[in-house]
């Protein structure tokens, strides 16, 4: 009889899977978290960073596609697990990382972390053509709204104005093409600013301010039909330089090394010594160049951006 039971009791333990060696081993989870991604575009690398909760290897990927070099990245042999990607980002803007963990326990799934968005920067001046550009505003002189004795003195530079202000769009251009040369009435064809909600681009005029000359271009607000859209003023500034005949070509060259207004003497050999100085020279083409075209919107976020608010109540 006593044998009986145990015979029963053995034939229950293999029925419910606990007999011995014949237990399933339950995979773990893992979880790995990416951070930083901060890049300026065209600059030094990114670093990309992989925390994970266990040991193993981490496969960067950057919108869906693997990045070059980092497809198994080996963690930290010890907690916290971590691996680095060094990534250089191929466009700028918007991007989505992505980081794939295998853990080095093949009884624990791969798993893959939340999308990690990131946004490489771009220089805020004009990057479309050699022409480089930035742009500010100031609220006009003059009576420029109801509020101008308590909002905004006149030629504040701002972005954000009161219904019945006039803003001023100030631009600043340099052409590569010419050597860095600024943008003037000189090698400058057509400059413009195109406003959303405004027919007619603004011309922009290049003139002397007080002892200093830039560009500018007038945007009137209030009761239509001026401009009185409320929110983000969204614009995009033109420049188009003329055709170039000439070229500053930048070169080298030697001058004699003064001091006190007198060139000095290299006391061991004897002989005058020099300073290499760096500065433009204009070269005739024989072909002119066409001129470029370069273009600036900003790409502030929000917050920073050109805005028109209405006139408080009361």
């Amino acid at each position: 009889m006593r044998k009986l039971l145990v015979a029963t009791m053995v034939s229950a333990i293999a029925l419910t899977g606990g007999a011995a060696g014949t237990s399933v081993a339950h995979a773990d989870t893992a979880t790995v978290v990416l951070t930083g991604g901060s890049a300026v575009f065209g600059l030094d690398p990114a670093i990309v960073t992989a925390t994970a909760s266990v040991a193993g290897s981490v496969g960067f990927s950057v919108g869906g596609l693997a990045i070059k070099g980092c497809e198994a990245v080996a963690t930290s042999a010890t907690s916290p697990f971590v691996a680095r990607c060094s990534w250089t980002p191929a466009v700028p803007g918007a991007a989505v990382l992505t980081g794939l963990l295998t853990p080095s326990d093949t009884t624990i799934a791969p798993v893959t972390s939340v999308p990690l968005n990131v946004k490489t920067g771009v220089p805020v001046q004009g990057v479309v053509s050699p022409i480089h550009i930035y742009v500010d505003e100031v609220v006009a002189s003059g009576s420029t709204g109801v509020l101008t004795p308590a909002f905004g003195v006149s030629c504040a530079v701002t972005s954000e104005y009161i219904l019945g202000q006039t803003i001023v769009f100030r631009v600043y251009g340099n052409n590569s093409d010419l050597g860095g040369a600024v943008m003037d009435t000189s090698n400058t064809a057509k400059a413009y600013i195109e406003v959303a909600g405004v027919p007619t681009p603004i011309t922009l005029n290049y003139g002397n301010h007080s002892g200093v000359a830039f560009w500018t271009g007038v945007l009137k607000t209030g009761a239509a039909p001026l401009y009185n859209t409320l929110g983000v003023i969204n614009f995009k500034v033109t420049m188009i330089a003329k055709d170039s005949k000439t070229v500053k070509v930048f070169a080298t060259k030697r001058v004699p090394h003064l001091v006190s207004g007198k060139q000095t003497v290299d006391a061991t050999t004897g002989r005058p010594m020099y300073d290499n100085v760096s500065y433009y020279r204009t070269r005739v083409l024989p072909t002119p160049i066409a001129g470029a075209t370069g273009t600036w919107q900003s790409n502030f976020m929000a917050a920073s951006q050109l805005t028109l608010f209405a006139v408080p109540k009361s």
